[in-house]
């Protein structure tokens, strides 16, 4: 059997890699990056390292032969980038005659009005166009892009947010990475939807529990859109950024990421990383 993971330098593709590897032995999984040089560490270790850029249909040929289970990483860039990227990848996959492809999605992808979803729905039907057996992660948000917030209370600010009520399905990337590493592994699961939603918590539940971790109470400031966009501008987000980071509040506010399931847990075998210990361990590394 041979494995692939692309993006496999990145933050979460790096984490699934050492996840498949207690598993796997290293000659039975590749990794597809853009840049190889920055592999050598797996290289090290066994892994079959190639050479593969979204951007070059022609790499992708050769870094996907002999692949039976292609775990596809969702890439970053604008909503145009990687729909196109995207379809280079999963063409390049029904050319290597893959036998099965995982893919991290977004959250309820194509009901979802959250400004990021459109790769996702037009990857998902790429996918499902070419007949091959699938997996859709739709993973709901990293708790790890709450980094910022939390290192801005970490230095005396209030913790901001333009969300209102919205509900969030937060989880550590380690989570999503035991899970999509077990899709990858696994050809015995009833489904082929993964809806990878951590319990639901609103920003003041998230403050709750963060006030709880660093033991001194953290202060809540909700705030309108426009004085969100006025607050990431002072703190230094660039100003192509900034629809960005005003749209995810938006999105959270109108409920896109509050999504009720138990996908996870089937997935991972056993519960998701309760919010407070979560927290702790993000905390500690700051």
């Amino acid at each position: 059997m041979k494995y692939l993971v692309t993006g496999a330098t990145g933050k979460l593709g790096s984490k699934i890699v050492e996840v498949l590897l207690e598993s796997i032995p290293a000659s039975e999984l590749a990794v597809s990056v853009r840049n190889p040089e920055k592999a050598g560490a797996l290289k090290a270790k066994g892994v079959d390292v190639r050479h593969g850029d979204f951007d070059q249909p022609e790499t992708l040929d050769e870094a996907f032969q002999g692949v039976e289970r292609l775990l596809i990483i969702s890439a970053d860039g604008d909503n145009d980038t990687r729909i196109r990227q995207h379809a280079n990848a999963v063409e390049a996959a029904k050319r290597a005659g893959v036998k099965f492809i995982a893919y991290t999605s977004l959250a309820d992808a194509t009901e979802s009005q959250n400004l990021m979803a459109p790769p996702h729905v037009e990857t998902e039907e790429a996918i499902e166009r070419t007949g091959i057996p699938h997996a859709f992660l739709r993973n709901n948000w990293y708790l790890e892009n709450e980094l910022g917030g939390i290192q801005g209370v970490l230095a005396g600010a209030p913790w901001v947010t333009a969300a209102r009520d919205g509900k969030v399905g937060w989880a550590l990337q380690q989570d999503y990475a035991e899970a999509a590493a077990n899709v990858l592994m696994a050809d015995d699961f009833e489904q082929n939807i993964f809806e990878l939603s951590g319990p639901l918590h609103t920003q003041a539940e998230l403050v709750e529990a963060l006030s709880d971790v660093l033991g001194r109470e953290v202060k809540l400031q909700e705030v309108s859109a426009e004085a969100y966009a006025d607050v990431m501008r002072g703190a230094g987000v660039p100003e192509g950024v900034i629809p960005i980071v005003v749209g995810i509040q938006d999105s959270i506010r109108n409920g896109s990421l509050e999504v009720e399931s138990n996908d996870f847990e089937l997935v991972l075998g056993r519960p998701v990383t309760p919010l407070k210990e979560a927290l702790q361990k993000l905390v500690s590394t700051l």
